[in-house]
């Protein structure tokens, strides 16, 4: 079988490359993150399941805007150690693609709204400048890049749209994109295997030189080539139905100084499967909804039932709904880094559990494998998550993108 060699750039813990790992025909040459939590599930991922003894030199933790050093090294620094740079790693052998994402909370509409400055002023608005120095480093046959839709309306500075100064900059590094990125690379990755409304921007760049005709190339990929990969919808109940059930205490618990609201089962080889801790008045609510979703009566399907509701039960104000219950026959909403802060829009389904959903069932509607065990605190766990691309649509990504390689 032939190999392709790639990089992958704002890894995160590793959603991305891990289904272009699981395809077989691809040898990651290197991964770049900065975040430290993702770093260290990345190579914990790449040695116990991979086999790679060279993982903690392989995953490199650095500022992706400090290209020089990326590429040539850097020592001694109180953030990121030393390490003997990316050129070091690629060494001699060719590499074939880049793929990666930069961070999407710049692009993304949920983002705008939270900042008063709609993330004009984001430096993250520009970090694919950074994305394409690597590109233009290693000159592979083709990139991807892949974020949020809210990219394709962002306008960093309040000026240009974001994706034509990317398109400027792609074209000068002598590479082409599909010339309608909002008719051909807005994906719904629930019509990929994917259990969950997840909906991104999948660009993909070839080299001028090697592709003469890309934009046959590149309509021919997303109107047949990636298509061919689609799937009957998966469910939530698919995905989560059958893990352990976590019940709600009849009083408080605490293990080890934490405290604990649902049962803690041995999850007989399921990694990260513990509820969050809930207060009295979330259980309360959560059955309600629940209940109320089980019994069809559907007093809270609204926004405005529920934000009464919120007040109701809490005695604040909110512009937008907190809450929302996952449906057992639908795929699940969005699971967004956000997670990480509380789990209202992530209520599980089941009025007799009462709770929020575990970083094993937001890995499940990832599609992570349940033998990827997530070692950092449950926060970086929902985060790094949430930030990821499902492992099972970027599997057939990248079985839809050898054809091209070849």
């Amino acid at each position: 079988m032939k190999t392709y060699n790639f990089i992958d750039i704002f890894a995160g813990c590793g959603g991305l490359s891990e289904g272009f790992k699981k395809n077989g025909a691809f040898n990651m040459l290197a991964a770049v993150e900065w975040e430290k939590p993702q770093v260290e599930n990345l190579i914990n991922r790449l040695s116990t399941k991979w086999g790679y003894s060279d993982a903690t030199e392989k995953v490199m933790r650095f500022d992706i805007q400090r290209t020089e050093e990326l590429f040539n090294g850097w020592d001694n620094d109180h953030e990121y150690g030393a390490h003997n740079g990316l050129d070091k790693l690629v060494g001699e052998r060719t590499v074939d693609l880049i793929i990666g994402g930069p961070p999407c909370q710049a692009y993304s509409m949920a983002g705008r709204i939270r900042d008063n400055k709609g993330m004009r002023e984001d430096y993250r608005n520009y970090l694919f400048e950074s994305y394409l120095s690597v590109v233009r480093r290693y000159q592979p046959k083709l990139f991807v890049f892949e974020n949020v839709p809210g990219m394709l309306s962002a306008r960093p500075g309040g000026q240009q749209y974001v994706t034509d100064l990317i398109r400027k900059d792609i074209e000068a590094s002598g590479y082409s994109i599909i010339n309608d990125l909002k008719g051909f690379a807005q994906l719904d990755l629930s019509e990929y295997g994917v259990p969950q409304k997840r909906k991104r921007v999948i660009i993909i760049g070839l080299r001028n030189d090697l592709f003469l005709n890309a934009q046959e190339v590149l309509e021919e990929f997303y109107k047949v080539g990636l298509p061919k990969y689609k799937e009957q919808t998966k469910t939530v109940k698919d995905a989560i139905k059958d893990l352990p059930k976590l019940y709600p205490l009849t009083k408080i618990t605490k293990v080890k100084g934490k405290k604990y609201s649902h049962t803690i089962h041995n999850n007989e080889g399921v990694y990260n499967h513990i509820p969050r801790y809930h207060s009295e008045r979330d259980i309360e609510i959560f059955q309600l909804l629940t209940l109320d979703i089980e019994k069809g009566e559907y007093k809270y399907t609204s926004s405005e039932e529920l934000k009464k509701l919120y007040t109701q039960m809490t005695g604040k104000v909110s512009n937008v709904h907190k809450y929302h219950v996952l449906r057992w026959e639908n795929p699940s909403n969005t699971i967004p880094a956000h997670l990480y802060k509380d789990g209202l829009r992530h209520i599980h389904p089941d009025s007799n559990q009462a709770r929020s959903i575990t970083v094993r069932e937001a890995a499940r509607l990832q599609t992570f494998d349940d033998d990827y065990e997530f070692i950092s605190s449950a926060g970086d766990n929902y985060k790094m998550i949430g930030n990821a691309v499902p492992p099972r649509f970027s599997e057939k990504l990248a079985e839809a993108l050898i054809p091209i390689l070849n």
